[in-house]
């Protein structure tokens, strides 16, 4: 059955946000896993439990995982963190990491300890509000005893100095990721808990916060993190300090400090948004492209989803070739590679479905990657190069695809990035648009993102918004796509 087109919407072939050369990692389905680790990557599974120290009813431990079933070792409970403060130093030459992160975090019970996620590094000194505290290292979990108590509610500021040479992260499904050294600097992508290989963390993105970047490098070099740049870039007896801010709440695997020699451009899109975009030397090239892009496709998709979440909009394309690239908010970084516009669409649709809209949960992916990769068939669409229903009908007919046994709704914690939860995702939000119509499936889509602007989204509260906006039950159309093996009925 015909679409009833909306004239504001678009769709692409479904390309992910990675080429066809690409490893899987972050952003790219896990059938391209990559194939070597690099030298430094550090081989991880899920987290364990660390359950000696799991908090109990009355504990004043804070636990040391934030409760997420499928990574029960990922970020930590008994605080939520509000802003981090990153203090940082980089010498490509040694590939030393010098750290200073202080974080702004109030209590939600009382506490005598609590953990952060650090990967690696040497702790050096720890304090709570100005006090020296005490701390201890077990795996992955910086375990710190403050001086007194910390009440219930009561904010408190915990300051970490470390160092060291930071060491990437790498999974089967997952490739290498985390902060990554390159010749001339570092590639920093960090889903889903990298961002601990290079600050301590509550490392899970359910719990988002603000963050300031003070990054200095040798002289020569572009140090890039999310947000705007505050002021001019400083250089001292042959070191530059860039500073940073990022005055939105964002999840930890979203941050970046990428570093190296870079060609940087500076922008508006048409609708008047500030554009940063930067290329490593070997891409100059790409420049003008991407800058381009950027700012078309981030304008439409604030016609398409609601208004941009965000201060600034852009890109980088670095020449550490892993072939994937990752929605670091404020500037998707593609890495080693020229970004196709549907690549760009898809990592700019994160910026919504993702960054602004972040997951409580990591089963939940699909609402991340089901949402980007329906949103490049929406782009090509856009671009008359064939409709979102050609290319659900398309994957449809193959009946064989490996996808029918992975139901998306549940991404798997030893497979996250499986290409169901893109693929088979996209599908699940183009059979719900064909159920309740154009004129109920766009208003949706900008209902979602209004209602939950910088928070922390489940399938469940989607499911429910939209049965609120199409007045129909549709958990038998939700169940069959995102939650059982089968290849679904067909829609009508």
């Amino acid at each position: 059955m015909p679409l009833n087109r909306s004239p504001v919407i678009p769709a692409v072939p479904a390309i992910v946000c990675a080429v066809a050369v690409a490893t899987a990692t972050a952003c790219a389905p896990s059938q391209s896993a990559a194939a070597s680790a690099s030298q430094g990557a550090t081989t991880v599974a899920a987290p364990p439990v660390a359950t000696a120290r799991t908090a109990g009813t009355g504990s004043t431990t804070g636990a040391p995982g934030i409760g997420d079933p499928d990574f029960p070792g990922d970020g930590n409970g008994g605080y939520d963190v509000e802003h981090y403060d990153l203090t940082l130093s980089y010498d490509p030459a040694s590939r030393n990491l010098a750290g200073s992160t202080t974080i702004r975090a109030k209590a939600t019970q009382d506490l005598t300890s609590f953990d952060l996620d650090l990967h690696g590094l040497t702790v050096s000194r720890v304090t709570v509000d100005g006090a020296a505290a005490t701390f201890d290292r077990q795996d992955d979990e910086l375990v710190v005893t403050p001086a007194g108590r910390i009440a219930d509610g009561g904010k408190f500021a915990v300051t970490v100095d470390y160092s060291g040479v930071p060491q990437s992260l790498r999974s089967a499904s997952l490739g290498e990721y985390g902060f990554i050294a390159t010749p001339d600097g570092a590639f920093v992508t960090c889903e889903p808990n990298g961002a601990k290989t290079w600050f301590p963390a509550n490392d899970h993105p359910a719990d988002k916060a603000t963050y300031d970047f003070q990054i200095t490098v040798p002289a020569g070099l572009t140090a890039i993190a999310n947000g705007e740049l505050s002021g001019t870039p400083r250089t001292t007896a042959g070191k530059t300090t860039f500073v940073w801010r990022e005055k939105h709440p964002m999840a930890s695997y979203l941050a970046t400090m990428t570093t190296g020699k870079f060609q940087v451009r500076t922008g508006t899109s048409g609708g008047g948004l500030p554009i940063y975009a930067a290329v490593a030397d070997s891409f100059r090239g790409s420049l003008d492209t991407l800058i381009t892009q950027t700012g078309k496709i981030t304008d439409y998709w604030s016609s398409v989803f609601g208004p941009y979440p965000f201060s600034s909009t852009g890109g980088v394309i670095d020449d550490h070739a892993v072939g994937y690239a990752l929605e670091n908010q404020t500037k998707p970084i593609y890495g080693g590679f020229t970004p196709e516009p549907a690549i760009i669409a898809h990592e700019l649709a994160h910026q919504w479905f993702g960054d602004s809209l972040s997951i409580g949960r990591w089963r939940d992916l699909w609402l991340n990657e089901g949402f980007a990769t329906y949103a490049e068939w929406l782009w090509a669409e856009h671009n008359g190069q064939g409709t979102a229903d050609a290319t659900f009908r398309r994957y449809y007919a193959n009946e064989a695809d490996a996808m029918w046994s992975y139901p998306p709704g549940v991404a798997r914690s030893d497979d996250l990035f499986n290409a169901a939860v893109y693929t088979r995702g996209a599908m699940t939000l183009h059979a719900l648009r064909r159920e309740i119509g154009d004129q109920r499936f766009f208003p949706l889509i900008r209902q979602w993102t209004a209602a939950h602007r910088y928070g922390n989204v489940t399938t469940p509260e989607f499911v429910a918004l939209a049965e609120r906006v199409s007045g129909k039950n549709l958990k038998p159309l939700f169940d069959a796509w995102l939650f059982r093996p089968g290849r679904p009925a067909p829609v009508a």
